[in-house]
């Protein structure tokens, strides 16, 4: 029998492999894309041949490539296509980057630039400014008289609302809008002086931000060319820090489908990417969707080892007016990538039942719902048996000890947003019954068998910050930890994006861990996150990343013997 040709050697490394039987290494070697063998330096190094390429790590650590279990990936890059308003700290300042960007557009184009604030969580907003408030139309005209500004609030799930936008005289115009204008949807205020013309400022406290859709038709929404650019500096961003994989169980939009087939299509697609679809339908029309339209997603859907699409998000919840407005926008979604809804837990029953019959995966965002959809499900399962389906709540909070047992049962699988769930938002759990141990249990989910995954729900996109709000589960407001008995080892974090994150798309035969046989996607990070001290967690990078063997990011020249 011919041995095959080993392309590539990385040796002289700390290797964590994830994989128990054999948890750590020195050298691994790559063949067709997949890992041939992992092992001590001498055994391995054996096997190297005239061609072999040997990568000298210098005892840096090597671990299976991140997968990002909530990643709204599609998202990173499209903040680097607007101008950046991060160095403001005076009106002035910002008033600056609109004059400049005036000079160079030409007349009548829009400005439009990214929120006010520090990324990627933007609190704040205008309290950044020394004048605490955004600027008015009256200051925008003066610097750009003749081009539409538009300075949109933050979108809600980055940061905390509300959002404060501010536009100019020539955008209101566009918009139609002026001292009668209302909002159909709710939580947004266009601020009136004392003789009730507006100012320019619109303060809004939805999550996730319904002005545009609503009340700002005119601001040009991304294009698909700019959504497809996007996406191309997206995985690139996400590379950067050991990601190989995202799964978006939250849904994708059909133009966000659609941009991730061209990225495919054109060969430009290095991220593992694992989508489901998020549904424009009515319930008039459901029915259709679920039997012809969506035949594709059906089981583990359909794809390569690039690009997979397979099964529905259903959500539970939302407003009619902003499920309305959303989809009146089409094929717009903002920063979204997903299609707003508006579901009773009579229409979540309805649309649940219509996936089981016809083999759609269901994928739902349940906070703190649970309990609801588990009934949905159990009534589910006596007609259409779950187990094997392997159906997914996403964003837990609060989860019982019966919640726990019922999900075995039904064989539900959990992602989980530790930094979302926990530092940004977990303050109304400080003082929660049991110290919060009930609240996202992580260690009693694994405990009992679940192999549980995390995102960076792209705020930010280092999965390391969920590994380490996994490990310390701190509330940013107060530094208080919530639920202490639930915090995890640096390994189990770490299981949260690596083997367990394989489960997800039914690939945990072929990656998240380093093992002969598996895909050859890894990263070299810049530092060991077995033995850093908690507070450096969250600041490990890569330094290079590979996917099937093939670098992705950084400089291998440094390594090379």
């Amino acid at each position: 029998m011919t041995r095959k040709a080993v392309e590539r050697i990385l040796h002289n490394a700390r290797i964590i492999t994830m994989n128990p039987v054999q948890p750590s290494a020195q050298a691994l070697a790559i063949s067709g894309g997949l890992i041939l063998r992992v092992g001590a330096n001498d055994e391995v190094l054996a096997l190297a041949g005239p061609e072999t390429q040997l990568v000298d790590l210098q005892g840096q650590t090597v671990t299976p490539g991140f997968i990002d279990g909530h990643a709204h990936m599609e998202r990173e890059g499209l903040k680097t296509l607007r101008p950046s308003l991060a160095h403001a700290r005076t009106i002035g300042d910002v008033l600056d980057v609109i004059r400049k960007e005036a000079a160079r557009r030409p007349k009548g184009a829009w400005i439009i630039t990214m929120p006010v604030g520090q990324p990627p969580y933007y609190f704040g907003g205008p309290s950044n400014l020394a004048e605490g408030r955004m600027p008015n139309r009256l200051e925008l005209d003066a610097v750009a008289p003749e081009h539409p500004v538009y300075i949109p609030g933050l979108f809600g799930n980055w940061g905390a609302p509300p959002g404060h936008s501010a536009l100019n005289s020539l955008a209101l115009r566009h918009n139609h809008l002026d001292g009668a204008s209302r909002p159909c949807c709710q939580g947004i205020e266009l601020v009136r002086a004392a003789n009730g013309e507006l100012t320019g400022n619109i303060i809004e406290t939805n999550k996730r931000p319904m002005l545009e859709f609503d009340l700002l038709s005119a601001v040009p929404a991304f294009s698909f060319d700019d959504r497809l650019e996007g996406l191309r500096r997206s995985q690139q961003i996400y590379h950067a820090y050991g990601t190989t994989s995202v799964y978006e169980g939250h849904g994708s939009a059909p133009q966000t489908l659609s941009v991730y087939r061209q990225l495919w299509e054109d060969g430009g697609l290095t991220m593992r990417s694992r989508l489901c679809i998020s549904p424009s339908w009515t319930r008039d029309d459901a029915d259709v969707f679920l039997r012809d339209s969506y035949a594709y997603a059906r089981g583990v859907g359909l794809g390569d080892d690039y690009l997979r699409i397979g099964g529905i998000n259903l959500g539970l919840g939302g407003a009619p007016e902003s499920a309305a407005a959303s989809r009146r926008a089409l094929p717009n979604t903002g920063w979204a990538g997903f299609v707003e809804w508006h579901n009773t837990i009579d229409d979540y029953r309805y649309y649940a039942e219509g996936a089981a019959r016809h083999n759609l995966r269901v994928h739902s965002v349940v906070d703190d719902r649970l309990t609801e959809v588990l009934d949905v499900f159990e009534a589910i399962d006596r007609q259409y048996p779950l187990a094997g389906r392997r159906w997914v709540v996403e964003h837990i909070g609060n989860v019982t000890a019966e919640d726990i047992l019922r999900m075995r049962r039904l064989g539900i699988f959990i992602t989980t947003n530790p930094l979302y769930t926990v530092w940004k938002n977990g303050a109304p759990k400080v003082d929660a019954p049991n110290g919060g141990n009930g609240f996202m249990p992580l260690k009693t989910l694994l405990e009992a068998g679940f192999p549980v995954s995390a995102g960076s729900d792209n705020i930010p996109v280092n999965p390391f910050y969920a590994v380490w709000a996994s490990v310390v589960r701190q509330e940013r407001t107060t530094g208080r930890v919530i639920g202490p008995a639930q915090r995890l080892s640096r390994w189990q974090a770490l299981q949260l994006i690596t083997s367990h994150g394989a489960w997800l798309s039914y690939e945990e035969g072929r990656k998240g861990t380093l093992e002969a046989g598996k895909l050859a996607d890894l990263a070299v990070l810049s530092a060991d996150p077995l033995t850093v001290p908690d507070e450096a967690l969250h600041d490990i990078h890569a330094h290079l990343t590979f996917v099937g063997g093939q670098l992705v990011h950084g400089d291998l020249g440094a390594y090379l013997s």
